[in-house]
């Protein structure tokens, strides 16, 4: 069985890679999707795209759900032999206790795909607003794609790519848009890593909300630029999947990034999870009516 984990900061483009990658494969393939909050979004995305998958969500992989993650890889190996299993770790989780768990299992070989935002990874760095985090990620991956070049200036690019560079020498990195690969992921999986563990997860808050009722898209684009401009805390990714009075829509912020697009299956259950510091729940609460997950 191949093997994959596929992490990045929230927001790089892990989901969407993923999707990429299994569009049009023949073999069997299984996506373990560990979701941050209490209601995962991304294992319904895969569904939608005929991706079989399973979530683990509410919780990091990488230490309280660590027990867990063994024993659904367990049951998936059970129940769905798949030729093909990728993990995609929540973008507040680390690769290092992925690999201690596959390890444990011992599953092998693995090869690690980490994916950066071009656009941000520079100076998110240089502010060290995520410590040694961002150690773990590269410095664990076999291949980094350098997402989202369509959206940076040149020099950053090559300065992305020079910091990788120092950070893990020996990672291949590959500039891409939409996460799309021209070509197939060069075939590098490691049997004999040495697991370099630095921070094990970002220390955020989440919440989860369910809605009760069909909004407009107008008025939820109003809500999610609320968000973006800081009316209910500092929000650093908010995903939902929720029927509007146009149809099933997916709504994604990140960083200061909106994304609204129809959804291109039926919503069976709209819902919304948010990630941040200093959280505003209860007034996000009251905004559109939601419910606590």
């Amino acid at each position: 069985m191949r093997t994959t984990i596929v992490c990045g900061l929230l927001g790089s483009g892990k989901t969407t890679f993923i999707q990429n990658f299994l569009r049009g494969s023949t073999e069997r393939a299984v996506v373990l999707v560990n979701d941050f909050g209490s209601s995962g979004i991304d294992g319904e995305v895969f569904s939608a795209n005929g991706i079989e998958s399973v979530e683990l969500p509410s919780g990091c992989v990488c230490c309280t759900l660590k027990a867990d993650l063994i024993t659904t890889i367990e049951k998936i190996l059970a129940t769905f032999s798949p030729a093909h299993l990728l993990i995609e770790p929540s973008g507040i989780a680390s690769p290092s206790g992925v690999l201690e768990a596959l390890e444990l299992l011992r599953i092998s070989p693995v090869m690690v795909i980490g994916i950066v935002d071009a656009t941000e990874f520079i100076d998110l760095h240089e502010a060290e607003m995520y410590g040694s985090f961002f150690q773990d990620q590269v410095v664990n991956s076999d291949i980094i794609l350098i997402n989202k070049t369509d959206l940076a200036e040149e020099d950053r690019i090559a300065r992305t790519v020079s910091l990788i560079g120092e950070i893990n020498p020996y990672a291949i990195t590959i500039p891409t848009v939409h996460a799309v690969l021209q070509g197939p992921v060069p075939d590098i999986q490691n049997g004999h890593r040495s697991i370099q563990r630095h921070t094990p997860h970002l220390q955020f808050e989440t919440v989860s909300f369910r809605l009760q009722r069909t909004v407009g898209v107008a008025l939820y684009k109003k809500f999610f630029e609320d968000m973006k401009d800081g009316v209910y805390g500092n929000i650093v990714r908010a995903k939902s999947l929720v029927d509007t009075d146009q149809g099933p829509f997916r709504f994604d912020l990140s960083y200061g990034t909106m994304d609204t697009v129809p959804f291109a299956a039926q919503v069976g259950d709209s819902r919304l999870v948010i990630i941040g510091e200093n959280l505003e729940k209860e007034a996000l609460s009251r905004a559109l009516d939601l419910h606590y997950l």
